[in-house]
């Protein structure tokens, strides 16, 4: 795609490091109802899900599973009991910056640990999992799986069997498929977050996932001076830490100086953004296509919010 041209504007993009994606192109334009698209595949969730799934035990240690979910590129792993496989737990990747950012998962590094991150990090993940999971039996249909998503407010529901055995994961991203490409005549204005907290690019680490952490934000836009240069995720922080990076910042052992790099180290991809006036569809199809879970809405040069996996997928529920 070709970046469109924009008259020099306050709180412009920087061009040369952006792609900017329009409702231009290829877009099946029949008539869209998202209910019936779910209808199609009723009671076949296993269709939609992500069959491959890595689950851990919860005496794996913090960092291990890190490393996992760098590895795999996961947002969340399933854990489980090592003998029966019956799932007992989950982690994300909010979960691991809660811990090390300065949430309230945090307080245990800080408390038990001593700020130590190197004796923090090699705790078992059942020190950070969240107990309570929500599943669905294999045999459940999609539209079941969508609303307890949606009603619970989280990004992944792992599948079970009636011994409560995992078999796959169904995440948000699996649901963009039914809008990708499709016009659902639902502009991102309508659902787009215009509530934008942003870190400037020489914030720390530790500060923007603070921020993350007590806003309840995935995603951090990242500016510089009036210029957006990138967006910082939790994935990111999670990968900065499971890639080995932190190590090498780490002299003491103290959790501040591994996460005193600044947050703009962390951005190594150019940045896919829509405008307010693009189609759900478009940007569903940019989210599944580049591998993001929200895109910047740029109106004018100028940043105006933010779209996510999660608004896309209220939208369709109505």
């Amino acid at each position: 795609m070709k970046l469109e041209a924009h008259s020099p504007t306050k709180g412009r993009v920087q061009k040369k490091d952006h792609v900017l994606i329009t409702t231009s192109g290829t877009m099946d334009r029949g008539a869209f109802d998202f209910h019936t698209r779910i209808s199609e595949h009723e009671g076949d969730i296993m269709s939609v899900a992500t069959k491959e799934v890595i689950t851990a035990p919860p005496t794996t240690r913090i960092i291990d599973a890190i490393k996992i979910m760098t590895r795999k590129n996961f947002r969340h792993i399933p854990l489980t009991d090592a003998g029966t496989n019956r799932v007992e737990g989950i982690v994300t990747s909010f979960d691991v910056i809660d811990f090390l950012g300065g949430g309230d998962k945090n307080q245990l590094v800080e408390k038990r640990y001593k700020g130590n991150l190197l004796a923090a990090i090699n705790a078992d993940v059942s020190t950070i999992m969240q107990h309570n999971v929500i599943s669905i039996r294999s045999d459940g249909n999609i539209r079941e799986a969508f609303d307890l998503m949606l009603k619970n407010n989280i990004g992944s529901l792992p599948i079970v069997d009636n011994a409560n055995h995992v078999h796959a994961i169904c995440t948000e991203k699996d649901f963009l498929t039914f809008t990708a490409g499709i016009v659902t005549n639902k502009t991102i204005a309508e659902y787009m977050s215009k509530r934008i907290e942003k870190a400037s690019a020489d914030m720390t680490i530790s500060d923007a996932a603070k921020i993350m952490v007590m806003n309840r934000f995935r995603r951090l836009p990242v500016v510089k001076g009036d210029i957006l240069i990138g967006v910082v995720n939790a994935s990111s922080i999670m990968h900065f830490l499971g890639n080995g990076d932190a190590f090498e910042k780490l002299t003491t052992g103290n959790i501040h100086e591994a996460m005193d790099a600044p947050i703009s180290s962390l951005i190594s991809k150019d940045v896919v953004w829509v405008s307010s006036d693009a189609d759900l569809g478009k940007a569903s199809e940019l989210m599944v296509k580049n591998g993001v879970g929200a895109l910047p809405v740029i109106d004018n040069g100028k940043l105006c919010g933010i779209i996510t996996e999660r608004d896309i997928l209220r939208a369709m529920a109505e």
